[in-house]
């Protein structure tokens, strides 16, 4: 079974809020993603703002040609918005204003109640929900009740990790993915995957795609951006030969 693939485009931005610009040109950039075949556009509108702008989302939206992945907190306003803009996925993760970047999963057990207004909030926009979540089968078990029919795992940690460690993060994200995969929950995966560390984590059967981003934008300034996400493309194929 083919894997699609995600490309996120927030740090495209990134390099243009450093200055205040109008360059880098998102839609050039998700053009040319499109155009090297990639399956989908995820970007993350946060709460702070600090790389995509609601402009941007909008017009994301009106010209992207794949389904539209957007990321985004369990609050009002960012629901609110993804019901404005109806992407073709949303998928909600846990934000931080002091953070780097995303860190960890969902608290699905703690923050029940406000992920699973969220997520019917959104699916009755017929807008398709994933969580994302760590490979933690008490987590998972809660998201039927929640109503999400996909999970994203984080990655990140397997991402991050060397040696024994990582490979008992890989058996972690394996045994969730299966797990996930036969209670009938679409499985995706992403964070801090790269072109060293993606074909080990993209050779797993059960995972239906893959969303990567600041590797590719960084790969992007030595090759472009549609090579980048042809060379990802590559590594997801011969993973799943």
């Amino acid at each position: 079974m083919s894997l699609e693939l995600g490309v996120n485009i927030d740090h495209i931005a990134t390099i243009r809020q450093a200055r205040g610009t109008v360059y880098p040109d998102l839609l050039e950039a998700m053009k040319l993603v499109e155009d090297a075949g990639a399956h989908a556009i995820t970007i993350h509108l946060r709460e702070d703002r600090r790389h995509i702008q609601d402009a941007d989302v909008y017009a994301i939206k009106k010209h992207c040609q794949r389904r539209l992945n957007l990321e985004l907190a369990a609050t009002d306003e960012m629901v609110a918005i993804a019901c404005d803009v109806k992407p073709s996925d949303a998928c909600v993760v846990p934000e931080k204003r002091e953070e780097l970047t995303t860190e960890g999963g969902l608290d699905v057990i703690g923050q029940f109640d406000r992920i699973k207004k969220a997520t019917q909030t959104l699916k009755k926009e017929d807008i398709r929900v994933s969580l994302f979540i760590e490979p933690n089968i008490e987590h998972i078990k809660r998201v039927p009740d929640i109503g999400a029919p996909v999970i994203e795992l984080h990655t990140g940690t397997y991402a991050n990790a060397t040696g024994n460690a990582q490979k008992r993060e890989f058996d972690r994200i394996v045994e969730a993915t299966e797990y996930a995969d036969a209670q009938g929950i679409q499985v995706n995966a992403g964070h801090g995957l790269d072109y060293n560390n993606t074909q080990i984590i993209a050779a797993i059967p059960q995972i239906k795609e893959l969303n990567i981003g600041h590797s590719m934008v960084a790969r992007a300034v030595f090759v472009g951006i549609k090579q980048a996400t042809a060379e990802m493309l590559s590594i997801l194929e011969q993973a799943r030969k």
